[in-house]
C-alpha cells in the first residue's frame, strides 16, 4: 500500500471523522487521481502559513489541519512568548467558504490550552487584524484568508506580536511543533459554549474599528481647513465581494470625500466571487464593473481592494478619457512620491522606503530624489513588517513601503499591507493633482521625464500537483547549475542566488559577497544597460513566476526590450521543461 493510501484509510476508518467531511471523502472513493493529491503529502505550512485547496485530506484545507497548524502555534507560543494565556491570540477571517468556522477552530484548540482568543464578530480586513494585536497587547494574530485565490481555496496566516506575518526563523519553529502533533485527527480541543463560559473566546465589537480609523485619519498629508472641506472627486469604489467595504467607506467620509459610488453588484461578501473571474485587483477584469460605473458617473479614480483588503488596485482616466488600471509598480512610486513631496525635508535624511528585490527600480530614484535611503527585502511584505520592527530599536524611520503585486503601507500602526490605508491616500493623491489640473497619469509622466521611463513585467507558469512541483524544482535547479551569461543580448552583471545568500559579480574576474538577507529560493540577474530579470517560485501558488525590469530613454524602448527579456527568459524555462 502506498503512503497515500495508508494516510486515507487513516482517515477514512476515523469514526469521529465529521460528518461533511466524510461524505465528501464517500464521494471521492473512486477518484484515485484526486484522493491522492489529497493526501499524498501534508499541506505545506510556509514561512507566513499555509493556503490551500478546501475538501478532505491532509493535503487540503479543513478542520482538522487547522487544528494541527493550531496546535503547533499554540505549543510555539508557550514556549517563546511571556503571559500566554492572558494576553490571548487575535482571530480574523475573510468572506470565503470555511473562514468563520476555521476562525473558531482556532479558539476552540487554543482553547483546550488556556490561551484567550480575540474573534472579530464579522469579517474584517486582515490589515486590521495587524493592528488589533498590536492594539491588544496579543501574542500572535491568526487570518483566514486565501487572499485572491479561486474561490475553492482557504488560507490560515500567523501573525507575531508585532502584528507582523511570522517571518523564517518564526516559521521553522513553528513548523517543527506542528510536526510533533502526532495526529490532525485527534488534537485536543474545547467546544465554543465551554469557551465562551471560561471567558477563553471573547468577541470583538466596534472598539478596534473606532480606533483603526482614527489612526486612518492621520495618515492625510492635507492642512487641518483643506482635510475638513468636501473635495470634488468622484471615486468608484469596489470590495470585490471582500472585507473592506464598512472601513473604505467611513475612512472616505472621515476624509471629507462625500462623492463615493459603489459598485453594489460587489458591495456584499460572496465566496463565489461571482460578478468576476479572479477577486484580484491586479487582474484588469476585475475592474470590469468599476469601469462601468465610473462611465457612467464620470469618476476621477476607481480603486479596488482584493477580498482580505490588504491589496489595492487603482484605475484612472488617460488621455482618450478611458480608464487604466495602474500598476502596482506604478500606484507605489507615485503614492511614494506623493508621501515625501509632503513630508518636513529635514527629517527625511533619516527616513527608509522598504520594497522587494522585484520591486521597480524607479522608487528607489525618487526616494534618494528627496533624500531618503532605500532598504531592499526578499519577495513578501513579511520582510518589510520584519525591518519595520527592526527599526523601533534603531531608531530609522519607516516612511513608505511596497511590492509589486498591489501591496503598500503607508503609515506602522499596521504592519502589514493596508489596502485600507493605500486607498484614503491614493484619493486624496488624485484629489491634490486633480486641483493642480493633472491625473495621475500625467503625474507619472513627470517622474518617468525626471528619473526615466522605467517599466516592469512579470509573468508565470502554472504547474498544478505532485508533477508540477517537480518541475518547478527542476527549473530553479537547471539555472544554477547552468547558469546564464546573457539574456536577449544584455551581459549579466550580477547574480544574486538567494538560496545561498551569494551575490557573484561579473567583469574582468568573477568575485563573489555575501548578501544580508534571508535564504529564500530566487535567483536575480543584474544586467548591463538597466535592466534585470527574477526567477522565483510562488510562495502560495503552484507557479513558477519570472520578474523583469527594464530603464529606457522613452516608453516604447521600454517596451521592446521588456518583451525581448520575457521571450528570452519563457525559452529558458520551456527549454529546461522539455528535457525533463
Amino acid at each position: 500500500m502506498n503512503t497515500w493510501e495508508q494516510a486515507y484509510e487513516k482517515w477514512n476508518s476515523f469514526q469521529n471523522l465529521d460528518l461533511s467531511l466524510k461524505k465528501d471523502l464517500d464521494n471521492l472513493r473512486d477518484d484515485k487521481k484526486v484522493l491522492e493529491d489529497a493526501f499524498y503529502k501534508e499541506l505545506t505550512f510556509g514561512t507566513g502559513g499555509m493556503r490551500g485547496i478546501l475538501g478532505p485530506g491532509i493535503n487540503r484545507m479543513n478542520i482538522y489541519t487547522i487544528r494541527k497548524a493550531v496546535n503547533g502555534l499554540a505549543n510555539y507560543l508557550k514556549v517563546n512568548c511571556v503571559n500566554v494565556n492572558d494576553r490571548g491570540v487575535v482571530v480574523s477571517y475573510d468572506s470565503r467558504y470555511m473562514s468563520q468556522e476555521f476562525a473558531i477552530e482556532t479558539a476552540k484548540v487554543l482553547g483546550s490550552y488556556g490561551i484567550k482568543t480575540y474573534i472579530f464578530n464579522e469579517l474584517h480586513p486582515t490589515p486590521v487584524l495587524s493592528f488589533a494585536v498590536r492594539y491588544l497587547g496579543a501574542v500572535a494574530g491568526v487570518m483566514i484568508t486565501a487572499s485572491h485565490n479561486p474561490p475553492e481555496y482557504n488560507g490560515f496566516k500567523v501573525y507575531n506580536e508585532d502584528g507582523g506575518q511570522i517571518v523564517p526563523d518564526e516559521a521553522t519553529e513553528i513548523i517543527s511543533f506542528i510536526e510533533q502533533t502526532e495526529s490532525e485527527l485527534t488534537v485536543p480541543f474545547i467546544e465554543q459554549g465551554e469557551l465562551e463560559n471560561k471567558d477563553l473566546l471573547n468577541w470583538i465589537g466596534s472598539e478596534i474599528d473606532n480606533a483603526y480609523l482614527e489612526q486612518l485619519k492621520q495618515l492625510s498629508k492635507l492642512k487641518k481647513e483643506e482635510l475638513e472641506k468636501d473635495k470634488v472627486l468622484s471615486i468608484v469604489f469596489t470590495p470585490l465581494h471582500g472585507t473592506s467595504y464598512d472601513l473604505v467607506l467611513k475612512g472616505l467620509e472621515q476624509l471629507s470625500f462625500p462623492n463615493v459610488h459603489v459598485v453594489e453588484e460587489q458591495a456584499k461578501p460572496d465566496p463565489e466571487f461571482s460578478t468576476v473571474e479572479s477577486p484580484n485587483p491586479e487582474e484588469h477584469q476585475a475592474f470590469t464593473l468599476a469601469i462601468e460605473k465610473g462611465k457612467k458617473v464620470d469618476a476621477d479614480i476607481l480603486i479596488g481592494t482584493d477580498p482580505d483588503a490588504d491589496r489595492l488596485g487603482v484605475a484612472v482616466k488617460d488621455s482618450d478619457q478611458s480608464y487604466q488600471v495602474l500598476t502596482g509598480n506604478q500606484l507605489g512610486t507615485l503614492l511614494l512620491d506623493y508621501i515625501l513631496s509632503h513630508s518636513d525635508q529635514a527629517l527625511l535624511t533619516n527616513a527608509r522606503m522598504l520594497k522587494t528585490i522585484v520591486t521597480t527600480e524607479l522608487g528607489r530614484a525618487v526616494a534618494t530624489h528627496y533624500g531618503a535611503k532605500t532598504i531592499d527585502t526578499l519577495t513578501g511584505f513579511k520582510y518589510i513588517g520584519e525591518k519595520i520592527r527592526q527599526f523601533d530599536s534603531t531608531g530609522e524611520t519607516f516612511i513608505f513601503g511596497y511590492e509589486e503585486s498591489y501591496g503598500y503601507l503607508i503609515s506602522s500602526f499596521a504592519r502589514d499591507k493596508d489596502a485600507v490605508q493605500a486607498a484614503m491616500m491614493a484619493c486624496e493623491m488624485a484629489y491634490f493633482w486633480k486641483e493642480q489640473g493633472k491625473t495621475l497619469l500625467e503625474a507619472l509622466d513627470i517622474l518617468y521625464a525626471k528619473h526615466g521611463y522605467f517599466l516592469e513585467g512579470m509573468s508565470s507558469l502554472t504547474l498544478k500537483g505532485k508533477e508540477g512541483s517537480a518541475k518547478i524544482a527542476l527549473i530553479m535547479e537547471d539555472v544554477r547549475k547552468n547558469p546564464l551569461t546573457e539574456v536577449a543580448g544584455l551581459k549579466i552583471e550580477k547574480m544574486e542566488d538567494y538560496a545561498t545568500g551569494n551575490r557573484t559579480i561579473f567583469g574582468d574576474s568573477t568575485d563573489q559577497e555575501k548578501m544580508d538577507l534571508p535564504n529564500e529560493n530566487a535567483i536575480k540577474f543584474i544586467l548591463e544597460k538597466n535592466s534585470w530579470v527574477c526567477l522565483r517560485p510562488s510562495g502560495t501558488e503552484p507557479k513558477i513566476k519570472c520578474y523583469y525590469g527594464v530603464c529606457e530613454a522613452s516608453k516604447i524602448e521600454s517596451q521592446e526590450r521588456l518583451a525581448l527579456l520575457k521571450e528570452a527568459m519563457d525559452q529558458v524555462i520551456n527549454r529546461t521543461i522539455q528535457h525533463s
